[in-house]
């Protein structure tokens, strides 16, 4: 997303002092010498290793990481902590993820459940207030919102479990770029700006990310020098220091009283966050969820996140779909009447596993996808809000059941994917929530907090029946971040791909895996096409370009209704090829187009 600065890296040929935005040079500086940049390309093919991101530094970061020996676990946290820079209204420490790691001597997949978690005290009606639910905005921007981080905690136990370098190591690139800055593209801009007013509420925030008062200049270099301090902290202290030490009683602080402007008039609502809810935070380790389809095996993250089961059983439903030999309009409705039903019943059975009975096997089983998928007929439309069916009790065609609405989750999330040379995988997707998150910043630390809990349904979806997702004490807010792998039957890697969006993750995910696996799309061609939505909601959300096409038309000749979304996900993947070469991929043109870059690049 941003075109990116030189920065010692092993990409770049030169670094150069920087100088800040809204800084004047030094008056007897020398000139800066001439930068060199890493090239933002959507495509790379190549040997050693690929990493794939939506922005160049943080790719060259990786790329650093595999070039001076570390893995593909290394390289994918230095990749992360670089976005915590570049990218840090979608991702950074103040947030927390899903890590989806193959182990390429074993053939096996693992995964680190690195989500947020409700303060203990957290009860169903953490968002209600005179017995009515807060308005989403007055939620947002408020301490109530941040849950306890889980990033710090991911990158450590996954560097624990499978990297070879230390956390210290594998912050350093990060570190260099928020001390030396990044240049602003509009991209940046324009997500200041979406922001600026409630940004506006939060001295430290204003401070950080309206320097001078103003909104960064396009060109002009973005400094960070708190979240360089706050790295290297976390480097020499590990990640003991957010979750037992000053770096976690400076979050608590700001969490449970949010430094507010006075003048700004904003309410913005204490948390209940505590020192012991740091403390008893951790990342976990969990199988994935795994769905046969097409010959090969589709691992993803179970929940807390809905993206595995959810990803899974729409791939189920559309598994005795001849997909590869459908008309665009029969490949387009019969993905679109699949999403639908998955999330009818990711609503009703998904939740945090350690406070609600999860049927996730029954709800990955084929038995069960056939149940749902004779609901789908070639010439007509199924009615949403769909009712759920039952996992656990599967039956033909069956529409019994309450349906309930899919709650919003905000769309700013930032994903990548990553392998080395020894053919070891990372599917990592991680957040703040919504751009911005909270809008908090923790003063003098550098980063904003995330907004994770208003993920949770403020109230019961349908009163009618059990809402799976309701707060609870310690509790993980349900998520729809679908990283994801995909092997052969000889348990070697086919693709690895993953997308930010909130809810339109799943359908991305999904979207991408069918036009790569069946419609045999290049991937990076299949990143790029136009994307259609589905959500258990009456309409379906499509993009300009199939919004403005025929294929609407003949889809609105068969039932469906649609509403246009200008721009649907970002996602990134790699691809295995023969002969040790990776092919990393990226968005062409989403977010200002995607970052995909590999070690040595093939002829």
């Amino acid at each position: 997303m941003r075109r990116p600065v030189a920065r010692k890296l092993a990409v770049s040929a030169v670094s150069a002092a920087l100088v800040s935005v809204g800084a004047a040079a030094p008056p007897h500086a020398a000139p800066a010498p001439e930068k060199s940049t890493p090239a933002k390309v959507p495509v790379a093919v190549g040997y050693g290793g690929a990493v794939a991101s939506v922005d160049a530094d943080a790719s060259a970061a990786g790329i650093e990481v595999l070039k001076k020996g570390g893995n593909a676990v290394d390289a994918a946290v230095a990749t992360a902590a670089a976005l915590g820079v570049t990218e840090p209204y979608s991702a950074g420490v103040g947030g927390g993820g899903y890590f989806v790691y193959y182990d390429a001597k074993s053939r096996t997949v693992h995964t680190v459940d690195g989500r947020e978690t409700a303060p203990l005290t957290a009860g169903p009606d953490l968002f209600v207030e005179n017995g009515k639910p807060l308005a989403f905005a007055d939620a947002v921007s408020s301490g109530l919102s941040v849950g306890t981080p889980g990033t710090p905690a991911t990158w450590q136990k996954a560097l624990d479990e499978w990297g070879t370098k230390r956390l210290a190591t594998v912050l350093k690139p990060a570190e260099r770029i928020a001390r030396e800055g990044f240049t602003v593209d509009d991209t940046f801009r324009s997500q200041t700006a979406s922001n600026e007013a409630r940004f506006r509420y939060f001295p430290d925030t204003a401070a950080l990310f309206l320097p001078g008062g103003r909104l960064p200049v396009v060109g002009s270099t973005f400094k960070n020098p708190d979240l360089a301090r706050t790295y290297e902290e976390l480097g020499r202290k590990g990640i003991g220091a957010i979750y037992h030490g000053d770096l976690g009683k400076d979050i608590v602080a700001t969490v449970d009283k949010p430094p507010v402007d006075p003048a700004s008039g904003w309410n913005a609502r204490p948390g209940k966050l505590s020192e012991k809810d740091l403390a008893a935070y951790g990342a976990k380790l969990q199988a994935p969820t795994k769905t046969s389809y097409r010959g090969l095996d589709v691992y993803s993250i179970a929940p807390s996140s809905s993206g595995g089961t959810t990803v899974g059983e729409a791939l189920n439903i559309l598994q005795k779909t001849d997909l590869s030999k459908a008309s665009e309009v029969q490949y387009l409705h019969h993905f679109i009447e699949a999403s639908r039903i998955a999330f009818a019943d990711r609503g009703r059975w998904v939740g945090d596993p350690a406070f609600e009975d999860v049927p996730t096997k029954d709800l990955l089983s084929q038995k069960y996808a056939d149940s749902r998928a004779c609901l789908i007929k070639d010439d007509a439309v199924l009615t949403s809000p769909l009712a759920p069916g039952d996992p656990r009790h599967p039956a033909p065609c069956a529409t019994g059941g309450t349906a309930a609405p899919t709650t919003y989750e905000g769309e700013n999330t930032t994903h990548l994917t990553v392998a080395d040379k020894w053919g070891n995988v990372v599917s990592y997707t991680l957040t703040i929530e919504q751009t911005g998150g909270s809008g908090i910043t923790v003063p003098h630390r550098g980063f904003l907090l995330n907004n994770e809990l208003t993920d949770f349904s403020f109230t019961p979806a349908n009163p009618a029946v059990h809402d799976p997702n309701l707060p609870g004490p310690g509790k993980r807010p349900r998520s729809s971040i679908s990283p994801t792998i995909v092997l052969d039957k000889q348990g070697r890697p086919v693709v690895a791909l993953g997308s930010p969006g909130g809810a339109t993750i799943i359908t991305t995910v999904l979207q991408t895996l069918t036009e790569f696996l069946d419609r045999h799309l290049p991937l990076v061609d299949a990143i790029a096409a136009p994307r259609a939505s589905q959500r258990n909601a009456a309409k379906t959300e499509l993009e300009p370009a199939l919004y403005n096409s025929s294929l609407r038309d003949r889809l609105e000749a068969i039932g469906h209704s649609f509403t246009l979304n200008p721009e649907i996900g970002a996602a990134t993947g790699v691809q295995r090829l023969p002969g040790g070469k990776w092919l990393a991929a990226a968005e062409k043109v989403r977010r200002g187009g995607g970052s995909a870059m590999v070690v040595t690049p093939a002829p």
